[in-house]
Order: structure tokens, then sequence, then C-alpha cells
């Protein structure tokens, strides 16, 4: 199978296998502050990530691209990043590099985004002359390498070596000249996996977690004979920032099923500085069209404020000065691994 026919294949999949829904955030609880002394006026949702700076914590993350048939959906994302003032991250350039017939289906987005902060992506495959063209290519503010490795390993015609990603990723870090970013797909990140991208000078993670799409569960429906082991795989995305944060100099998206303004507020209080959306993002625009998708984020947007407002946030990382409550599973897992979530329900009485 062509990688522009598997490309379509993944996109059918995850629009019609959705999202899990299960992240972890039910078990997280902002403590009620009864007293805020904010107003809704004052607060602002700005944040930043590898020093560029963002109005918006939500990134629209790497979907699509490599197909003809992906133009439109890739031309109206561009369009929303545009109209919302929001980052955008394309999907693998690969095919675009393999075949430069697709180098337009990418194109695309930095056409209808002239002025907007966009993020090239390739898999831990790459070389770093792969990446500095996938950057050229759309003239990137910023590179994803995504590592995907019970993806692969569930995908028909997938890799099965995995040997040397490290170095890999390490020498492309190193041949860039613009913030770096390594990404799981969706099975998420454990702290031995982030203090190992650390130790290489890799500072920005996206730990997409379990909860949002399943690529597992994808590639099993591509299969003849599945693995229905690796469709319950993976660390929750909440549990994934909480893994994350234990390992000091880093910056963290969070992503994996993030679905609402509530789960993006909780996802910087665990200590994500932006999150990404791509799963709702897509069936809203495929279902319902472009303008409810701009209300869709639009309303994200003013709910995260009134969030804010109610914990006595102005500025939107002062969520992660908020006492927080870890119950059920996601405190189970973080007693058990040695991450101290009790700190969490103490701040500020510290």
């Amino acid at each position: 199978m062509s990688r522009a026919s598997r490309k379509l294949e993944h996109l059918k999949y995850a629009i019609e296998t959705g999202q899990t829904g299960v992240q972890g955030f039910e078990n997280v609880h902002f403590v009620h502050q009864a007293l805020p002394e904010v107003a809704l006026s004052q607060t602002s949702i700005a944040t930043s990530i590898g020093g560029l700076q963002l109005s918006s914590p939500i990134i629209i993350n790497a979907m699509t691209g490599g197909a003809y048939e992906t133009v439109k959906i890739n031309q109206h994302l561009a369009a929303l990043a545009n109209e919302l003032n929001l980052v955008m991250a394309v999907g693998s350039q690969m095919s675009a590099i393999k075949n430069k017939e697709y180098r337009s289906t990418y194109q695309i987005v930095r056409g209808n985004n002239p002025k907007g902060i966009i993020f090239a992506n390739l898999g831990a495959d790459a070389t770093p002359e792969q990446a500095n063209e996938a950057i050229e290519m759309i003239e990137a503010d910023g590179i994803q390498i995504h590592i995907n490795v019970i993806q692969e390993l569930t995908m028909p015609e997938g890799d099965r070596d995995f040997t040397g990603i490290l170095d890999r990723l390490q020498a492309i870090k190193e041949s860039v000249k613009i913030p770096f970013i390594v990404k799981e797909v969706g099975f998420g990140m454990s702290k031995e996996v982030v203090f190992q991208l650390v130790k290489r000078g890799i500072k920005i993670i996206d730990v997409g977690g379990r909860g949002g799409t399943n690529f597992a569960l994808i590639e099993n429906k591509r299969r003849l004979d599945p693995y229905p082991f690796f469709n319950d795989w993976g660390i929750h995305t909440a549990t994934s920032i909480l893994e994350a944060t234990t390992v000091n100099k880093t910056e963290i998206i969070a992503t994996g099923g993030i679905q609402n303004s509530l789960h993006i507020a909780k996802a910087i209080g665990l200590g994500a500085n932006a999150v990404g959306m791509s799963g709702m993002i897509l069936r809203k625009l495929v279902n319902e069209g472009f303008k409810q998708t701009l209300g869709y984020v639009n309303q994200l947007h003013h709910e995260i404020k009134l969030i804010m407002t109610s914990l006595g946030a102005v500025e939107l990382l002062d969520l992660q000065k908020k006492p927080m409550v870890i119950l059920g599973e996601t405190k189970d897992w973080c007693e058990l691994r040695g991450i101290p979530i009790n700190e969490l329900a103490r701040r500020e009485f510290l």
C-alpha cells in the first residue's frame, strides 16, 4: 500500500473510532477558591513554548498531509489557526520528502497562514537533512519529531527496529535552529523516557498520552490478524503530565483526548505549558464545518478564562500555583511510581 493511501486510511479510521475519553482528568480536581480576588477582564491565556509566544494554550496538533485528498482539511485547519492565532502542526512530512509532488499538501498550511506559528513534523527515523528539508518546506517555526513504537508494531507495514532513536533525536536537535519537540502519538511518556531526552538536550516534550485517538486500534482495523493487547496500552494523559513534571528543565505540551476547557485548565495546572488538540477539532471540522469549529474554539477560550477567574489565576500559568487533589487510579499510579502529588494539594500553603 502506498504511503498516501495509508494516510487516507488513518484519517478515515481516526474519525470513525473517535477518542477513548479516558485521559485521567476525572481523577484531577482543583480546590475551590471562594475568594479569588480576580476579575474576568484581568485574565490572560497567553503562554510560551521554546521561546515562542503563544496567544492561546491550544495547539492544532499534527493530523494529516501527504495525499491530495487531505489538502482541503489542511487548508481549513490553517485558516482556523490564522483566524484565531493558534499554533498548528502539520502531519508527518516524510511523504513529501520522498515524493516531491506531495509538497503542496503541506505548503497549503503556510499559504493560508502566512504569519502564524507552524510546526513541521517527521518520525524518529528521519535524518538531520530531512528535518531541515521539512522545516524549509513550510517555513516552520518549530519541529516535532514523533515517536510511535506501539503504532509501528501494530501497523502491518510498520517498523520493527527501534535501535538508535536517541542518537537520531539528538543529531536532529543539534542540526536545527528552531524549537525542537519530541512527541508521543497517544501512548504517553514515562519519567524515565523524559529523563533520557533531557540528558540529550531535548527539553520540549509533547507527552501524547492515552485517552485520545488510538493508533493501535486504528492499525488493528487495518490488520487481518489484530493485536488486541495493544488497544488498551499506554499511560493516561494526566498521568503522563505528572510523570514528565518530575524531570527538571522541561516544557510540556499535553495531548491525548483533550476535549474541553476543564481538561485544558487541569492539564496546565498539572504542569503543561500548552495543550494539543487534534481529534476533537478534526471531527468538528468534518462533521459541523468551519464556522462551528471556529465558535467551538472561541468558546473554549472564554471558558478557560472563567475557570481561571474562579481560581484567582490572572496569568494562565498561575494555574500551576493553585492546589489540586489527585484521586483514584491516577493517585494509585503516582504513589507507586514515587510521584509527589501531595505537594500539589498543598500549593500556596507550603
